[in-house]
């Protein structure tokens, strides 16, 4: 019996660090990724957003001041709260906030006397939890569900602890009901698009006795006040610590509909403690994550690969709540008023069109069907498809993007939504300008008309007609397969539009006068003008729909390839042009020393893919890991510009996959080089796709051969189709690129001109 013991020992103690070896896939994230950003220069411009994917209420904690967009700054040395926040970015920044402090000692309500300092060896920031011991000795934790959020708060000595509550900004009333042991209220506070009735109801409820509290705003703090109602009203409690290092655990949560639905929001952690709430949301984000396991390749690669991926999963947020009956509805914030059903905000589709929501669509149909029911609802209560929503209509950026959501969701099988009212929509969109030059269609006039946009009498006119063009044939697609051939007949005729802005002899894209000539001193470095965040060298790419029509303009394969190798080869140089200054896209494409191709904005993210259109697939396949082992990093200076609302992380998780939606729209993908030796995709109707790639390291980068389900596969892409089938696609990777694999047209992926 003595031996059977002695002989397990060893046994269980490789077990054991078996175990510890195995890092949960939460565990994986950085959540401070992209954090270490300035308005100069940024690395993401990301805050350690604690949540549940995709929910309704975002927490972290507050570096900078209450009014700056930049909440969360790697590079700063104190906390000034913790915040409950919906920003999306720090460019069109937060609303609905407000802050909890806890306080030891003394009582300071002011934000800028009320920071303490902390070191980041002492932090702790995980999607699930977060956590920090501040030099004061008081160690804050926060873990959430999708409305609700408990806040842990340990004092280190015994006697007077505090916590305070600023609600930031803007009108607002807090009210302390010390015999219930909470406050409750309402914060008004936000940056635009939202109607005169928008509020954001809160309850916070303290798990024992309030000794003491007082209301303020910072003209004054009263103690024993209980309500205050005005601009920037403010609260405190205080209770006795009863011995070092006393803990409280706060439960925080809050409603856009009434101060009733807050209270029923905050039964999603009522009944549970911190480390209840704490395994919920690991044990979520541990599901999430799990449906695309990645193996054999370095724990740097996994860590960057799943901090991106949970950067996919967190926006658009929820914007709609529970019932009593269980039922969605929400506050809209187009109309104002009470409807059924389901809503989602904080998403500029500018950026996210390219790869997050064809991500949701392949991995998350379910989701995608409910966020395509809130593009419709958004349409009934404003007149407009949404663009821009943080968390209505803002005036930010360029195009009519929502009607590539609608058919990358209805071209891959979505169809529970209303499909009719959406193309209503979509062609009430384009005929149409709507409160902001970004809602609807800017100077959609002169483009069915001249067949382009004209400038300088539309700014980013050039931008504008490429995006338009695209958005017509996903407009055509959509009206099409319904049988509503005039508009669809009309539509695809209009996607050849880019045609009109691209100036053969200097074969690029290029700003048009109202009077058909070409704009003067083309320089393809200019940015701004005609062109958005960027200059022709990006933007002359923007075809989705068409890369064929394209190679066919700049004079066939060889001039195309050759016009591709030039973004590389071209000099880091830029002209400042209407920006009047350098801006920090600007700085982020020289600091890449890629030549002109700009990975830290959206434009030209896609063009790499490119190659695959035109027999060279093996330079995507240098380019593409080339961007993705040099330039994405799992730390807080992770990224080469914003990485806006998962854009840039879905780019990179698509990436690492081996392949791309260039065209969202078209139920297809283009192939790149695989990062890992093996992916496995859970996919959502129970089949499971595999990417093999045994070979794969980081000199053995090109695709040699390719198996799908085990037969000979030469084509540049993937069909929807055949992945949600499941199977196998095996990859032989080779140091050396294969020259003939992929080089006929047949093999090409799909464009309008020759159609399939």
């Amino acid at each position: 019996m003595k031996l059977r013991k002695l002989f397990c020992i060893p046994v269980l103690l490789s077990a054991s660090l078996l175990c510890r070896a195995e890092k949960a896939l939460p565990d994986y994230v950085n959540a401070l990724m992209g954090t270490d950003s300035v308005h100069s220069f940024s690395h993401g411009n990301t805050y350690p957003a604690i949540a549940v994917p995709w929910g309704m209420n975002f927490w972290s904690p507050q570096t900078g001041e209450n009014r700056s967009g930049w909440m969360y700054v790697y590079g700063e040395d104190s906390i000034r709260g913790f915040r409950q926040t919906h920003q999306p970015s720090p460019w069109i920044a937060d609303y609905a906030k407000f802050s909890l402090m806890p306080i030891s000692g003394d009582l300071k309500v002011d934000q800028n006397e009320r920071k303490a300092k902390y070191d980041h060896k002492n932090e702790i920031a995980k999607p699930y939890y977060y956590s920090v011991k501040l030099d004061n000795g008081i160690v804050s934790e926060i873990t959430t569900a999708d409305r609700a959020a408990i806040l842990r708060f340990t004092f280190p000595k015994a006697g007077k602890s505090y916590v305070v509550l600023d609600t930031l900004q803007g009108k607002s009333k807090v009210h302390v009901q010390q015999k219930e042991r909470r406050i409750v209220g309402y914060c008004t506070n936000n940056s635009g698009g939202v109607p005169a009735n928008f509020a954001n109801y809160f309850v916070i409820q303290f798990p024992r006795d309030v000794e003491a509290f007082g209301t303020w705003n910072p003209k004054e703090n009263i103690e024993g006040r209980s309500e205050l109602e005005g601009d920037t009203a403010g609260a405190w409690i205080m209770f006795n610590a009863q011995k070092p290092n006393d803990s409280i655990e706060i439960k925080v949560a809050s409603s856009f509909i009434s101060q009733e639905q807050a209270e029923r929001n905050l039964q999603e952690v009522a009944k549970k403690d911190f480390n209840k709430v704490k395994s919920e949301s690991f044990d979520l984000w541990s599901k999430e994550l799990g449906k695309i396991q990645v193996s054999g390749g370095s724990e740097k690669d996994k860590e960057t690969f799943y901090s991106c991926l949970y950067r996919t999963l967190l926006f658009p947020r929820k914007f709609y709540e529970i019932n009593a009956q269980g039922k969605p509805y929400y506050y809209s914030p187009y109309d104002g008023k009470i409807h059924d059903g389901y809503m989602f905000t904080d998403n500029g589709f500018w950026d996210t069109f390219r790869a997050v929501h064809p991500f949701f669509t392949l991995m998350y149909p379910d989701l995608s069907e409910k966020i395509m029911q809130g593009l419709v609802a958004t349409y009934e209560q404003s007149s407009f498809l949404p663009e821009w929503a943080s968390p209505g209509h803002r005036g930010c950026m360029i195009g009519n993007n929502s009607f590539s959501l609608i058919a990358d969701a209805y071209m891959k099988g979505i169809r529970n939504f209303d499909v009719n009212k959406a193309v209503e929509a979509m062609v009430y969109s384009a005929n149409h300008q709507g409160p902001h030059a970004s809602v609807g269609r800017n100077g959609h006039k002169e483009y069915f008309e001249l067949g382009y946009v004209p400038y300088p009498e539309y700014h980013e006119a050039t931008a504008k007609t490429l995006e338009y063009a695209y958005d017509d044939w996903c407009l055509s697609i959509v009206a099409s397969d319904i049988g509503k051939k005039e508009i669809a007949d009309r539509f695809v005729s209009t996607s050849n539009n880019y045609k009109n802005v691209f100036d053969p002899q200097v074969g690029f894209m290029r700003g048009r006068k109202k009077d058909g000539s070409w704009l003067e001193n083309f320089d393809p470095t200019e940015w701004g003008g005609p062109f958005t965040e960027g200059c022709s060298w990006h933007y002359t790419w923007s075809v989705f729909h068409d890369i064929k029509g394209l190679i066919d303009l700049m004079g066939g394969y060889d001039a195309f390839t050759q016009k591709l190798d030039g973004v590389f080869t071209a000099t880091e140089q830029f002209k400042v042009g209407t920006y009047g200054g350098p801006i920090h896209e600007m700085v982020e494409m020289t600091a890449l020393h890629m030549g002109q191709y700009a990975h830290g904005n959206q434009p030209i993210q896609h063009m790499i893919y490119l190659y695959n259109y035109a027999g060279e697939p093996w330079k995507s396949q240098m380019w593409l890991r080339k961007v993705m082992t040099d330039v994405y990093k799992p730390t807080p200076d992770g990224y080469c510009g914003d990485e806006d609302n998962g854009q840039t992380s879905a780019w990179f998780v698509f990436s690492a996959l081996g392949f791309y939606p260039v065209c969202p729209g078209q139920p297809e993908y283009v192939l790149g080089s695989p990062l890992f030796k093996k992916v496995t995709l859970s996919l959502p109707n129970g089949k499971v796709f595999t990417i093999e790639a045994p070979k794969n390291s980081d000199k053995t980068l090109y695709i040699n051969s390719a198996k799908l389900n085990g037969k000979e596969y030469n084509n540049n892409y993937l069909k929807h189709e055949d992945i949600l089938k499941g199977g196998t696609f095996s990859l032989d990777m080779t140091e050396v690129p294969n020259l003939k694999r992929g080089t006929k047209p047949e093999n090409y992926p799909f464009s309008v001109s020759n159609r399939k």
